[in-house]
């Protein structure tokens, strides 16, 4: 803006102020936005300029009343409404800020910096679902900005699923430009990422990046990998679980049964043969890490009905297929033990409980969950000597005969049979494990 003969005192503030912020003086920038609208309090301009200025120097509150001044003499400007919401949001007044932002959304649904913002105000207000469905439109309407990139990927880890985060990271962050001045963010969140997932090594060079991209980390990956390097990841959590068999789903049953020689859904069949459960039981059945359903063809003909449950819902879905359950569903294991308080006759577990380590809570909630008389199957690896259980270098537990013993007796189930198996090959020889049988008195 550059006066002219007909410029308004006013208006030549405004310009002087547009001047020195292009010029990074800040403060002379401020100074004339100032002198703009003393000269002409409605100049909109010059509110809507003065509102962004404070707005990036972190003064909230004034920067939300000035954009307020700003729409009030020019009301279709949306990158003020925009400013407002946020500014609210910064200043703590989140309802204000969700108020604001939901009315630019109901009047420009295509508007993806809008969805951006209401997806965050969502994220802040801890409605993860929300947020997501947001970050979807958003991402589906831009698709190549790293800042909706980054967005989604924020409300996919609040949700639970470090993998669609990593999933739409990864090839955002190899687009970008290297000095995109979102990458550094994108990048923290790739290491959030890779963390849920049981990555350590890929989440510390994701933080590295990071730093080496913004040495002042305002993305703030600098405590992320300090407490990643001081070994702050134990056990497996349910999110590195859950990732490890939807991205495996596809090739899962071919890896098992040839390559692997997977033989436990067999084991368990024959076992429960051997301690009187023969096809014709009519019992109600749970296969509890279910996968694809491979053992579905053994515990079928025990059951007049048969659930399957398991924390990747990929899996569930090509359980589903095969055709064989009566019920199906994507969840935690303990969880779905309780579904229905005491409502199995059999709850099998193949190749399961090697993601887990204390057994004692299995043991207790599949207690819970059994009939009187029901059992409770499953293989585990076996860890020799009386350690208890331990993770292995596989990321798959190994566990003691006497811990199934003590876990089991603590619970109050009769350890029914236990004997060494091999529910596995790998590196060309079985693997060293038990089967187990627990009965409810």
């Amino acid at each position: 803006m550059h006066p002219t003969p007909d410029t308004t005192p006013a208006e030549a503030l405004l310009a002087e102020g547009y001047d020195r912020s292009g010029a990074g003086d800040a403060a002379g920038a401020e100074a004339a936005f100032r002198r703009a609208l003393a000269a002409d309090p409605g100049l909109a301009e010059a509110a809507g300029a003065l509102a962004d200025l404070l707005a990036a120097d972190g003064r909230a509150a004034e920067a939300a009343s000035l954009y307020a001044a700003a729409l009030a003499g020019d009301p279709g400007r949306r990158d003020w409404r925009r400013g407002r919401a946020e500014a609210l949001a910064a200043a703590g007044e989140a309802d204000a800020a969700l108020a604001e932002a939901e009315a630019l959304v109901t009047a420009r649904p295509d508007d993806a910096a809008a969805r951006r913002l209401l997806a965050r105000l969502h994220l802040d207000r801890g409605d993860a679902a929300q947020a997501l469905d947001h970050a979807r439109e958003a991402a589906f309407l831009d698709p190549h900005g790293l800042e909706g990139v980054g967005v989604l990927a924020a409300c996919q880890l609040a949700a639970g699923d470090p993998l669609a985060a990593a999933e739409a990271l990864e090839p955002a962050l190899r687009r970008a430009h290297p000095m995109d001045p979102e990458r550094p963010r994108a990048l923290v969140l790739l290491g959030r990422a890779w963390t849920g997932l049981g990555e350590p090594e890929k989440a510390a060079a994701a933080l590295r990046a990071a730093l080496e991209a913004d040495k002042g980390d305002a993305a703030g990956a600098g405590p992320l990998l300090a407490a990643l390097e001081a070994g702050g990841q134990e056990g497996l959590s349910a999110a590195y679980v859950r990732a490890l068999f939807d991205r495996y789903a596809d090739r899962f049953d071919t890896d098992l049964t040839v390559k692997l020689r997977y033989a436990a859904p067999r084991l368990l069949g024959e076992a429960l043969a051997r301690v009187g459960l023969l096809p014709g039981a009519e019992l109600r059945v749970l296969d509890a890490g279910c996968g694809t359903g491979l053992a579905g063809p053994e515990l079928r003909p025990l059951a007049r009905h048969l659930a399957g449950v398991d924390l990747a819902p990929r899996m569930v879905d090509r359980a589903r297929a095969r055709g064989i359950y009566d019920d199906l569903w994507a969840g935690d294991l303990l969880e779905a033990f309780g579904r229905v308080d005491a409502a199995w006759d059999l709850i099998a577990a193949a190749d399961v409980l090697v993601y887990l380590g204390d057994l004692a809570p299995v043991m207790e909630a599949a207690a819970a969950a059994l009939t009187p008389g029901g059992r409770f199957a499953a293989t585990v690896e076996r860890l020799e000597g009386d350690g208890g259980f331990v993770l292995q270098p596989k990321r798959r537990y190994a566990h003691s005969e006497a811990h199934l013993r003590e876990a089991a007796a603590r619970a109050g189930l009769a350890m029914e049979l236990l004997e060494p198996v091999a529910p596995r090959w790998e590196g060309g020889k079985p693997v060293s494990g038990l089967l187990f049988v627990a009965r409810k008195p």
